[in-house]
Parts: structure tokens; sequence; C-alpha cells
């Protein structure tokens, strides 16, 4: 299916050269095409009038081929996730005679229907099989299969959920030998020499097993360590600010990702929600961001421009350059809280790479302050007693509500 989009952008100003004031071309962005993943974009550019007859082209054009759900953003996405981009199978295959391969894998709760096929060279089909399950479960099936040479083969499996079938991402995983359940009868007179050997060295692992634990248990109160996360306790609402100089990819994505996976939030970034900035403007959409959230995280890091230059070269003229930086305004919106110590506990400063506040930032200093990794603990505590805080509201509403019916 093709579908059409087109914007025009007008210079509201005139241009004095046709280059920049530092001797470049320019260059102008838009943001606000809404895409879907791993698509196929062809995207062009026109000038109108012709810039210079018969000498400059008025068009450019380029293929664009969005991130799939794999990425590392996208799979965090809800379309994605729905699809599967978090579901893990943990597919593992092995050929138990000429004609029979039991595969093993975990299903989801996204759909109820699994087909497994095996192929050879990833061309040729060597056997079949379809799995119905509703839930989240470990299970086995034996396919049979054609010829002899499964082994090596690739198993490729297909789920079927809800909100992509038949176009769901695809698992594969390989056949190997299954492993014998008991030894040769040559190897089990090599085995009863070795028993005594090997009943030494058991004991001798053991000791030593015994004299780490005990070192281990003195040290311990050193080693950074997350408590046990109640799986029970609702999802918590962070906004994360930064500042433009802060490489996205590096930084700003990987702090994501320990708050997603650790500590049980649900985050939010202006770099996810570029449309609805655009519809609501940039200080109405902070103010609402900052009502829905249950914490407000400023974070600072040292890195600079060092590491994303190095390693995003490639991509100097993307996202990082066309985004709004609303650190500035959310700290003139938000720092009035700051003065009274019942919204103080809202906002949290995180500091990475030995950063500092300096400059017109000083007002942050009365926020509660960690440095990760050095802090990561009592930072990840801070966030669940946020969600236990959370949960005992809701709880506290629910038998109000339920008393005043009485």
């Amino acid at each position: 299916m093709q579908s059409y989009s087109c914007v025009r952008c007008d210079y509201t100003e005139t241009f004095q050269s046709q280059t920049r004031p530092s001797g470049g071309k320019w260059t102008f962005s838009y943001e606000g095409f809404a895409v879907e993943p791993s698509t196929l974009y062809f995207i062009g550019a026109h000038n109108i009038p012709n810039a210079n007859m018969n000498e400059d082209s008025p068009s450019l054009s380029v293929n664009f081929t969005s991130p799939g759900c794999l990425d590392h953003v996208m799979k965090y996405k809800k379309q994605c996730i729905e699809a599967g981009s978090l579901w893990d199978p943990n597919i593992t295959a092995c050929k138990k005679n000429e004609t029979m391969v039991e595969v093993n894998f975990t299903t989801s709760s996204l759909g109820n229907t699994y087909n497994v096929l095996i192929l050879h060279d990833m061309s040729m089909p060597l056997g079949f099989s379809q799995v119905l399950e509703n839930k989240l479960t470990r299970t086995s099936v034996a396919i049979l299969v054609e010829g002899s040479e499964s082994e090596g083969a690739v198993v490729q499996l297909t789920p079927y959920f809800h909100t992509c079938a038949p176009d769901c991402i695809r698992r594969q995983g390989t056949v190997v030998p299954c492993s014998e359940t008991s030894p040769p009868a040559n190897k089990r007179s090599m085995l009863g020499d070795w028993l005594p050997l090997i009943s030494v060295l058991l004991v001798a692992t053991w000791v030593l097993a015994v004299g780490i634990y005990l070192t281990w248990r003195q040290e311990r109160s050193s080693k950074t360590s997350f408590p046990t996360t109640n799986m029970l306790l609702p999802l918590i609402k962070v906004l994360v600010v930064y500042p433009s100089e802060i490489c996205f990819p590096h930084t700003v994505c990987r702090f994501t990702d320990f708050l997603q996976n650790h500590c049980r939030s649900e985050v939010i970034l202006e770099r996810w929600q570029t449309k609805k900035i655009a519809e609501m403007g940039p200080v109405q959409w902070l103010a609402t961001q900052k009502q829905a959230a249950d914490k407000v995280v400023f974070l600072l890091s040292s890195d600079a421009h060092s590491l994303c230059d190095s390693a995003c070269r490639q991509n100097k003229d993307g996202a990082r350059e066309n985004s709004q930086d609303l650190f500035p305004l959310a700290f003139n919106l938000f720092c009035s809280d700051f003065s009274t110590q019942a919204h103080l506990r809202k906002y949290l400063v995180v500091y990475l790479d030995g950063a500092d506040i300096q400059g017109d930032y000083k007002a942050l200093s009365a926020c509660p302050q960690y440095r990760l990794m050095k802090d990561a603990t009592a930072f990840h505590t801070e966030l669940l007693r946020a969600a236990r805080n959370m949960s005992m509201k809701k709880r506290s509403r629910a038998c109000h509500g339920g008393c005043s019916l009485l």
C-alpha cells in the first residue's frame, strides 16, 4: 500500500548569502512525519522556484528505511512490545534420531498460535508443526523430518500475536545433536578409575567455595547491589530532562534502559513525544508531564560531545541537532517547587561521569542528588519507595471508596 504526505516550508527571512556564516551549506529539517517500523520510504525535497536555472538541481531525493522493532529504542514502544519485541522464546532444538527433532521454546501471553518450521539451507523445508498455547509457559514439540540433514538445520518460529499476525517478528534457532543420557560401557570403566580423584577435587572445591563465600560476606557492604523489586508494585512514571549537549544514544538511552529494566519505571522523554510537543507547545507539554510524573529527574553528564562526536559522527545532521533543548525551560518552570519541602521530594538530580551543577542551575543543589553508579542502590531504593507510596495511596482510596458505600 502506498501513501503520500507533503509539507511546504516557507522561509520567513531573506537569506543574506548562499552559505552559512560558518561557510558550510545551508541545511533544513522537518519533524512530524509518522512512520511504520521496518518500512522503506522515498523522501523528496523540491525548491520553489528553481535556485539557478540550468545550473543547480531544484530537487533532492533519498530512500530511507525506518528502524525495526528490534532497534534499541523502538523495541520499548507500545506497538513493538505488542508485536513481541521484548519476547524471548529461548529456542532449543536437538536431533533425537534420523526422523525426529525435538523443539523447545517459551510461549507468550500476546498470542496463542505458533508455527514451527525446520529448514535446510534456509530454503528446503524438512518438517513443520503448529503449537496452540495461550499463556506464558515452556512448551515442547516433536517434529517428524524428511531426510537425514536435520542436524545444523534452522528452526524458524513464527508467532501469531493479536496485533501483528501474520507479520510478527520471527525467531530462529539451530538443530544440534541431543545429549546422551548414559555413557558407553567403555567410558564407565574409565569413570570408575577416576572416582577417587573426582571425590578429592569435589571436597577441595567445596572448601574453596566456603572460603570465597565467607570473604564475600565480609566485603559485600562495598558491593553495589539492587534490592529485589516487588513485581506487584505499580510502574512509576519518571520524566527525564537533560541538556542538549548530552549524547542521546550513549548516555540518555542507557540511563533509560537502567530505569526500565531495574527500577520498574515508565520513562517520559521529549525525544519520544516530538509530535505531541509540536501540537501542545513545549510549555504546556512540560506542565502536563510534570502533573503525570511521579518523579522528575534532571540528568547531568560531563561527557559533553566527546563520545557522541566520535561514535555518532555519521548522524551529526540527524535527530540530535534537530531536537529542542527543553532543559532550561523545564528548570525555569519547576524551580519554584524547590523552595517547598513537600514539592521538593518529586525532583531528583542524577550525575554521570563526574558531572556537577554549574552556571545558572545552582538551584538544583536543593534537590536530592545521586551519582551513578556510586549511589545506584540509594537511587534504586528511592524510586521503589515512590512506587510503594503510590500503591499504598491506591489502596487507601479503594478503602475510602468502599466504606462510603456502606
